[in-house]
């Protein structure tokens, strides 16, 4: 990486993001954990897996339709923790605040983390404050870490997929980005644009009570759908066909991405999760997400295959293929 300086693309989840991870992260703090690069780890005390994971917020706006940056927090954190099949039992919050933020904005963020945290069923059991000067950040970020218990016999990871596996998402693609981009930049539709900010554990508990043989969970938060593709295809080794007819977009999302230039394919989701699973579980597995609030509009996408490993392709509407590949630069700053 020969690069003298951080940049905001190093902060996108895309190409730069795991330039910056693998050369100076990776390269410096490489152990058996970190090499997996999923969205937490996986270890084992006193018989049991758990996982655990740490998270960073900064978005802006921190108030936006559909959630905050407390709310928000909550949810990223348990869903990254649930991507590894996990039930999530614990949370930690660290708030770093500026000088001159409101009261009422700062009980407005708690009292969503609290109503996060009890929607999600998880406790907050530690925490921290810091207060900078005025000017130093933005009004307020917020660090969060995890953990939580993997029930017996499930073993889920970016490196699982299969030739063969059907691929699941489980509603709309780009609702939060596009939710945010457009408040952040005060542009107004007719349909109002909605961030899919949500907790999705008992999304995953549910599906793991139909199957434990799920391989491959996944939330497309920075980068969207397309990178967590393209990082589950380098990951396990294997080629991945999208389906262009197959993808919920909403009308809105499709028309607000169409009039600001944006692929909703490399657009943020923070309440969407990818799931891989076996083709004779994959109509069973649907199923079961249409029956749940956070599911309702859950398509099959595509599917895993052998040809073309570490390949994401999109196939599209009119009999055409083309390559889907990470994300380059910086499409949103400060997204989440």
């Amino acid at each position: 990486m020969n690069i003298e300086r951080i940049g905001l693309d190093h902060g996108s989840g895309g190409e730069a993001s795991h330039e910056l991870v693998n050369d100076i992260f990776l390269n410096r703090l490489d152990n058996d954990f970190l090499r997996k690069l999923d969205d937490s780890a996986v270890v084992e005390l006193s018989g049991s897996n758990l996982a655990m994971t740490t998270d960073s917020y900064v978005v802006d706006p921190i108030f936006f339709p559909g959630g905050n940056i407390g709310s928000l927090s909550v949810h990223g954190t348990v869903n990254d923790l649930s991507m590894q099949g996990a039930h999530p039992l614990y949370l930690t919050l660290g708030l770093i605040l500026e000088e001159g933020l409101s009261m009422e904005d700062l009980t407005r963020i708690i009292d969503a983390v609290a109503e996060a945290s009890q929607e999600a069923g998880i406790s907050i059991i530690a925490g921290d404050t810091k207060v900078v000067p005025k000017g130093h950040m933005d009004k307020i970020f917020i660090n969060t870490a995890g953990i939580g218990l993997i029930p017996d016999g499930v073993n889920v990871s970016s490196n699982n997929a299969r030739p063969g596996d059907v691929l699941i998402i489980n509603g709309h693609i780009g609702d939060h980005g596009i939710a945010i981009l457009t408040r952040r930049e005060g542009l107004l539709f007719k349909t109002a644009l909605v961030s899919d900010s949500a907790p999705l554990n008992s999304l995953v508990s549910s599906i793991l009570k139909v199957t434990p043989e799920i391989h491959v969970l996944r939330d497309p938060t920075r980068g969207g759908v397309a990178t967590a593709l393209n990082e589950i295809a380098s990951h396990s080794g294997v080629g991945i066909n999208v389906f262009e007819h197959a993808l919920p977009i909403s009308k809105p999302v499709l028309s607000a991405s169409e009039v600001l230039g944006l692929d909703p394919l490399y657009v943020a989701n923070e309440g969407k999760c990818l799931v891989l699973v076996p083709r004779e579980h994959a109509d069973m597995v649907l199923r079961t997400m249409k029956k749940h609030q956070y599911g309702k509009h859950s398509e099959i996408i595509g599917e895993i295959t052998s040809k073309n490993p570490g390949r994401v392709l999109l196939k599209t509407r009119v009999g055409g293929t083309r390559i889907l590949s990470m994300l380059t630069g910086e499409q949103l700053p400060r997204i989440c």
